[in-house]
């Protein structure tokens, strides 16, 4: 295994660090588990991370790469658009979960685990190797701002800038939170350097997108989970064709995908996804919805102040560019960006 760092005058940042750690320990893994050698070239792009070059039967193999930590729903479109733009192309992570890698699959883009397993397919070589477990990662300090509570929180600190200079039993009052957790979450993202002190009196957040993308993959892992109310169909199967013309109540909102339709006119939805503080029955004589572990209405119980929402007919926007992130799905990977656009660019 060898790595190459070209016209590199520069001490490397942190990034590049976990990017050279990351290739090395898959690389090694990948000699171990098919024999197969490698050579890491790093490059200063703006897009890609660098190249890899695997060394099969005195012949070589030039991916185009990009190098994860951990390999999330949110990041497949974008995935996806690196595979086409930069053929061939090879993610490296030191994590896949076996969904994503499935999905991978399915799109043939190659892929690489730190632990060894690999996927590519080439005119002259086929290589699939899932033998390996996933290689133990040091078990992080528990941080109360990425907990169930901390994210409700700091769901509205992201969509509320004003909010965090409240006074704290006013910032537990508005998100229906313990007027004792306040303090640990604003020191959890103070710890994390996500709050920062403007002036005596001034906070503000730090680093907004990163903060973004964190609370989306906790969202996803930790409080949507708890918020399900279940999965539905109606009771009538046009009523999904023409959800458009369903009129909501003052208790629920469209998110995810039809919410995404509505903000940009682009996606068809595949699923509907609602958010109510509705009881599970009034929502089903309401709506006219059937249980189904299979339907194609997902529903889930809001969680944020809902006074001044009252009116919408969706949920905010960036819950909105969440959910359409975190299914994984090109379309609405495309429609989240049209949103981001539209709706968050100017405030993240």
């Amino acid at each position: 295994m060898s790595t190459t760092n070209r016209g590199r005058l520069k001490l490397m940042d942190m990034k590049e660090i976990e990017v050279i750690h990351i290739i090395h320990i898959a690389i090694e893994n990948l000699q171990k588990t098919a024999q197969i050698n490698g050579e890491w070239i790093h490059l200063q792009d703006a897009y890609l991370d660098g190249k890899l070059v695997l060394y099969i039967n005195n012949k070589n193999i030039v991916f185009n790469a990009e190098i994860k930590k951990e390999l999330r729903n949110h990041q497949l479109g974008q995935i996806e658009k690196m595979a086409e733009m930069y053929h061939p192309f090879i993610i490296v992570a030191e994590r896949i979960f076996p969904k994503i890698k499935e999905h991978l699959r399915t799109q043939n883009i190659a892929y690489l685990e730190a632990n060894g397993n690999v996927f590519f397919k080439q005119t002259n070589f086929h290589y699939f190797i899932e033998t390996q477990k996933p290689i133990a990662t040091k078990k992080e300090k528990i941080n109360r701002a990425y907990t169930k509570t901390g994210l409700k929180v700091l769901f509205h600190f992201l969509t509320n800038k004003e909010l965090i200079n409240l006074p704290q039993r006013k910032i537990a009052e508005i998100t229906n939170v313990a007027h004792g957790n306040i303090a640990y979450i604003l020191q959890g993202l103070r710890e994390n350097r996500f709050m920062v002190k403007i002036n005596k009196n001034t906070f503000a957040l730090n680093n907004k997108k990163e903060l973004l993308e964190k609370w989306m993959v906790d969202y996803n892992d930790t409080l949507q989970p708890k918020l399900k109310v279940g999965r539905f169909r109606f009771a009538d199967e046009k009523t999904f064709v023409h959800y458009r013309k369903i009129e909501l109540d003052e208790k629920t909102w469209w998110g995810g995908e039809p919410a995404g339709d509505i903000l940009t006119d682009y996606l068809q939805p595949g699923e509907l996804t609602l958010y109510t503080t509705n009881t599970r029955i009034e929502l089903m004589k309401r709506y006219k919805l059937i249980p189904d572990p299979n339907g194609d209405v997902r529903v889930f119980k809001a969680f944020w102040d809902t006074t001044e929402q009252q009116k919408q007919e969706t949920v905010h926007p960036f819950l909105v560019y969440v959910d359409l992130m975190n299914t994984g799905d090109n379309r609405c990977y495309e429609t989240a960006q049209m949103i981001w656009k539209k709706y968050l660019a100017n405030e993240y």
